[in-house]
């Protein structure tokens, strides 16, 4: 997962179409960005997953606040079923499992921004330079991206967390991002290439402006719906894995996430004890937060791209 690229969203046809046609001189692409806001807010695949989404991480960054107790403190009786008391029950030990959950999503927002962030640099600059460059540059750059691509990220994942003492959300966000980047170095690439050739970077580089200034200046902000929807796309991807690797139990040893979540549950025997409330909420977060991304993916593909615009 970590290096394979989504059927929807950047790197395909349609959002190929959506962001090269689109792109003008001065960072317009895909119209006026107040158009694209208009057509987003009607857009009901966009408004239902980006609700979804900012719903989870509003209580994943404000809830901790109001919760009574810490996710690991020993709350109540033990196996409690919901209640008023523990929304979401307790654990076998008496922990809290709602204030668990809110802890847990906060790191999955954590992981997903890091890690999207980490691949989204190195793939963007790889790809940029790459597809702008050309010559030998490009086939380095290429190789190194291809070399990257056939490694089994998951497994080499795995090996590293299992082997390496250090485990905390940053280093598994780097660890995860490091690994997912190119597929975006290549669709970017075939970005760059197919804009550097327009008349406005000639004209760019006839006036004696560096190239870093055009990537940064012409070349970016033309891409700017392409390169969000690789960045939401990268998001709930880092999210996946994180989620894998807690699983696992070769997540972070020092902060709770959803992943640890399932782990624990599974680990004491929930399923077999009937305790429903401690394994479906964390699984049911993750598949609802990476799956209004992917929604929201799909509804962003059809804002950017006039074609398949509902008017």
């Amino acid at each position: 997962m970590t290096a394979t690229q989504p059927t929807t969203g950047p790197g395909t046809e349609t959002a190929d179409q959506a962001s090269v046609a689109g792109a003008t001189p001065g960072g317009r692409a895909g119209g006026d960005l107040r158009e694209t806001l208009y057509f987003a807010l009607r857009n009901p695949k966009v408004l239902v997953g980006g609700v979804v989404v900012l719903g989870f991480l509003v209580l994943g960054l404000v809830g901790p606040g109001f919760l009574r107790y810490a996710p690991m403190d020993y709350a109540g009786p033990p196996m409690a079923p919901p209640s008023a008391d523990f929304p979401l029950g307790t654990t076998t030990f008496g922990q809290d499992v709602f204030a668990q959950f809110v802890a847990g999503l906060r790191s999955t927002f954590l992981v997903g921004a890091l890690g999207a962030a980490v691949a989204g640099v190195i793939g963007m600059t790889i790809g940029f330079v790459a597809g702008y460059r050309g010559g030998l540059i490009d086939e380095l750059l290429n190789m190194l991206t291809n070399v990257v691509l056939v490694i089994p990220g998951f497994v080499v994942l795995v090996i590293i967390n299992a082997y390496l003492g250090v485990r905390s959300v940053p280093m598994q966000a780097l660890y995860i991002g490091v690994f997912s980047w190119p597929w975006v170095a290549r669709a970017v690439r075939s970005q760059t290439l197919s804009l550097r050739s327009r008349d406005f970077i000639d004209l760019a580089r006839l006036s004696g402006v560096g190239v870093s200034t055009i990537l940064r200046r012409e070349v970016a902000p033309n891409m700017y719906s392409y390169l969000f929807m690789t960045f939401v796309l990268l998001f709930g991807g880092s999210i996946l894995t994180a989620a894998s690797l807690d699983f696992i139990g070769l997540g972070p040893t020092n902060a709770m996430s959803l992943g640890l979540m399932m782990n624990q549950a599974v680990q004491w025997s929930a399923l077999h004890l009937g305790l429903w409330w401690w394994f479906v909420p964390p699984g049911l977060g993750i598949t609802l937060v990476v799956g209004s991304l992917y929604i929201m993916n799909v509804g962003l593909d059809e804002v950017f791209n006039p074609k398949l615009r509902e008017t």
